[in-house]
């Protein structure tokens, strides 16, 4: 990848919008997966009362747009001023009672998972029916764009985060193969199950049908697999931020 087009991608800018400042990507065909959209605003006109509460609004009761639903609450229910990444706001904005919450559990993974998927870990890597397993360094782009696998010499390889089409955790003590929950993906291992690895299904450019990778957990430099395995937990939890953006 050229200098010039990995600056055209990491490019941002600056906008306001009825909701705050948000600093966006220069290019909207650059923008994280796991983004989300501002909501239109229900029309003050259709909302006479607030939608919680059900308090009328008058000149001493105002109304608030919570930033992240759109709908219109009196203060009580929409007082809270919190982070907001997946849109990309600068400073905490106002949401209701009932976005609030998701919105602080979203904080932990921009605070914890992306950070580690961002640094990487090492892996047995296997790209569809090859019999034998590469190693290498998978780690998130610093745009999130794109999973980048680096491997001996100049063997590197690019995904885009956006065509993974599915999510398979491969774990130690679950049947083999076990699909749980939502065909996107399944559910992060609990009890004494142990995340091993990981299957992606994608569609690669210009190819028909889906390719599949597989990577499991391998030694670090330090002859230890926890970074791999917290590196796994971390991709599943942003599975589960890139499905949510694909339904909104």
């Amino acid at each position: 990848m050229s200098s010039e087009v990995a600056a055209r991608r990491d490019a941002k800018k600056l906008v306001r919008s009825p909701s705050g400042l948000r600093m966006v990507p220069e290019h909207r065909a650059y923008g994280s997966p796991f983004g989300l959209e501002e909501p239109p605003w229900v029309p003050d006109k259709e909302c006479p009362r607030c939608m919680q509460c059900d308090t009328k609004f008058d000149f001493l009761t105002r109304k608030h747009h919570c930033r992240r639903c759109g709908k219109c609450f009196c203060d009580k229910c929409c007082g809270q001023k919190v982070a907001l990444r997946r849109m990309c706001f600068v400073d905490p904005v106002r949401q209701c009672a009932g976005c609030a919450p998701v919105s602080r559990r979203e904080a932990d993974f921009y605070d914890r998972q992306l950070k580690l998927l961002l640094s990487g870990a090492t892996f047995l890597v296997t790209f569809g029916n090859s019999e034998k397993p590469d190693t290498m360094v998978c780690r998130l782009s610093s745009n999130q764009r794109f999973l980048l696998l680096d491997g001996d010499g100049d063997d590197h390889r690019e995904i885009e985060v956006a065509r993974i089409a599915a999510v398979q955790m491969l774990t130690e003590g679950l049947p083999p193969g076990g699909r749980l929950g939502h065909p996107y993906l399944v559910p992060t291992p609990g009890g004494n199950a142990r995340a091993t690895g990981m299957t992606l299904q994608y569609t690669a450019p210009g190819a028909e049908g889906l390719a599949q990778l597989t990577l499991m957990a391998s030694e670090d430099a330090d002859g230890s697999r926890r970074q791999a395995t917290a590196w796994l937990a971390a991709m599943h939890k942003a599975a589960k931020l890139l499905h949510e953006s694909r339904d909104q």
